[in-house]
């Protein structure tokens, strides 16, 4: 049975491990050198709590981390503030097995519990993998940035999805801080 719960800085490691093909070999992460643990760490303590960071796990008490999904600030602006992005990547051995379906939901739902209101993910092009899941998960395209990025001897386009999470309220209430909300599912 798949398990969903709030990453710790124990499993660092693991998403590091999870992140780095990504990072080494394909295309899907625009980084040139994988973080390793101490490195990813920093990356989800500076969440400050207010960003969640999540795992999917499977078997004795969620040891085994099949895919991990975050979010963070969409940009710096205030202005900005209701609006966040998106991310997700599945351990190649846990491809195609549901882990990333149920991870991805059960972020945008806690996303939608805080009070942000639109999720944007970024998609290196082609990868009809991630492009399927966002779709399955509600988002829709936005439109592509062309040849953003060079890696691997190519030029890259980065498609954006978006979903919204809730209607807008005027004056929108301030965003709560996931370890406010937790892990929110359906």
């Amino acid at each position: 049975m798949i398990a969903i719960r709030a990453a710790t800085s124990a499993d660092a490691g693991v998403i590091a491990a999870i992140y780095a093909p990504h990072v080494l070999v394909g295309t899907a992460s625009f980084e040139e050198e994988a973080p390793d643990s101490r490195t990813m760490a920093r990356r989800m303590a500076a969440s400050d709590g207010l960003y969640p960071w999540l795992v999917a796990t499977q078997g004795p008490e969620g040891t085994g981390i099949l895919a991990y999904a975050y979010a963070t600030a969409f940009h710096p602006r205030a202005a900005y503030r209701w609006a966040v992005e998106t991310t997700i990547y599945v351990a190649d051995a846990a491809q195609r097995q549901g882990a990333g379906r149920l991870l991805y939901e059960a972020l945008v739902d806690t996303l939608a519990a805080q009070g942000f209101t639109q999720a944007i993910a970024r998609i290196a092009l082609p990868n009809t993998a991630s492009i399927g899941l966002h779709e399955t998960t509600g988002f829709r395209g936005a439109g592509v940035q062309r040849e953003v990025g060079f890696k691997h001897g190519q030029w890259i386009d980065v498609g954006l999805w978006q979903r919204e999470l809730a209607q807008p309220a005027t004056p929108p209430a301030e965003p709560r801080p996931f370890a406010d909300v937790g892990i929110v599912r359906g």
